[in-house]
């Protein structure tokens, strides 16, 4: 009776390394799946990110524009640039809870937005800008308007140490004044001491979070600096996959004259 002997056998160099070069290819394929995955979280949060800001900004603006009232020495500046950067200022209803004790005397406030560049983290951000001033000053303003014409204009100039950022990375901001003509048809409102605009046409856009971090200066934010080439063609902005676009037209509630 013969006996069988069997033998163990381990693997072969050769067999090692092929295993090796297998695993290196799906830890590869691994990391790259997870790297695309961690990118598409990084812009679908963005993307939230920055419609969440739009859309509070819009409400902000109505809210303050629905009560708007017509003032002699409002802000109605419009931007040419290629990238429209426009400036408005007028008086508006706000309620107790907007304004501080101390400095509410009754309901009607200034409001003003405009453009600012901001230092955040060593870079320049762009951010819309929101000015407010409570009750008791805007009384004040108008009190003296007949002796000091330019009062109410100071009621809608910068305060560095007052205004606040209510969107950042904002590349553009538009708010065009419109009035209706004799047969109702919407139309660009005609500059006047005494007869207000009826609505805004708003529109607003935002760079998204990886486009931010690249636009570093001013220059940038206006599509002339050596990373302002992201920003595209401002024609086409609402196809650029980097930008964020918003429009609205919201109404300017009161239309009393002054």
């Amino acid at each position: 009776m013969s006996s069988i002997h069997q033998q163990s056998r381990g693997f072969s160099l050769i067999e090692l390394m092929f295993s090796m070069a297998i695993g290196s290819v799906i830890l590869i394929v691994a990391a790259t799946l997870l790297g695309s995955s961690g990118e598409g979280y990084e812009r679908v949060g963005g993307n939230i990110a920055a419609e969440r800001e739009a859309r509070a900004l819009i409400t902000q603006l109505a809210s303050d524009l629905s009560t708007g009232s017509f003032v002699k020495g409002a802000v109605a500046e419009k931007s040419s640039a290629a990238w429209p950067i426009d400036r408005i200022g007028f008086l508006s209803l706000q309620t107790a809870q907007a304004q501080t004790n101390a400095g509410r005397v009754g309901d009607l406030c200034a409001v003003n937005y405009y453009i600012k560049d901001l230092t955040i983290g060593g870079k320049n951000v762009r951010c819309l800008m929101r000015g407010f001033r409570e009750s008791n000053v805007t009384f004040k303003a108008l009190r003296e308007a007949t002796t000091a014409p330019d009062g109410v204009a100071q009621l809608f100039a910068e305060k560095s140490d007052v205004d606040e950022p209510v969107a950042f990375g904002v590349v553009s901001f538009e708010a065009r004044p419109k009035s209706r003509d004799a047969n109702g048809n919407w139309v660009d409102w005609v500059k006047s001491d005494t007869i207000s605009p009826d609505a805004y046409d708003v529109k607003l856009i935002i760079a998204r979070r990886d486009l931010t971090g690249k636009l570093k200066l001013s220059a940038d934010w206006n599509g002339a600096g050596s990373t302002g080439v992201f920003l595209g063609d401002p024609a086409k902005a609402d196809r650029n996959k980097n930008l964020e676009v918003y429009g609205a037209t919201l109404r300017f509630g009161n239309h009393a004259k002054s």
